[in-house]
């Protein structure tokens, strides 16, 4: 099971706040992700990283619906909770 994120405030330094839908909250530090390249390279402009914003009917962050971040992956860097048991021995970063 994973949590859909319901809330999120754009911070300093490529790191965003969550709030999910279980109430819980943490900082995501996006610096990571955006160093793997790919579909994240455009988030390394900080004008395009603060257009962050929630898909109400996916529940994930995301960027102009074109680039997002999975819910689980999200739950777990930014609440520091292991990863659901049916992703355990997947890489996320």
């Amino acid at each position: 099971m994973y949590h859909d994120v319901v809330k999120i405030k754009c911070l300093d330094d490529f790191k965003l706040e969550l709030t999910f839908d279980d109430g819980k909250t943490g900082v995501l530090d996006c610096k990571p992700i955006i160093a793997k390249g790919g579909v994240f390279s455009k988030l390394r402009d900080p004008k395009v990283f603060k257009k962050a914003q929630v898909n109400k009917e996916l529940g994930v962050v995301t960027w102009d619906d074109d680039v997002d971040i999975a819910p689980e992956t999200a739950y777990c860097l930014a609440t520091g909770s292991p990863l659901p048991e049916w992703m355990q021995g997947e890489h996320i970063l």
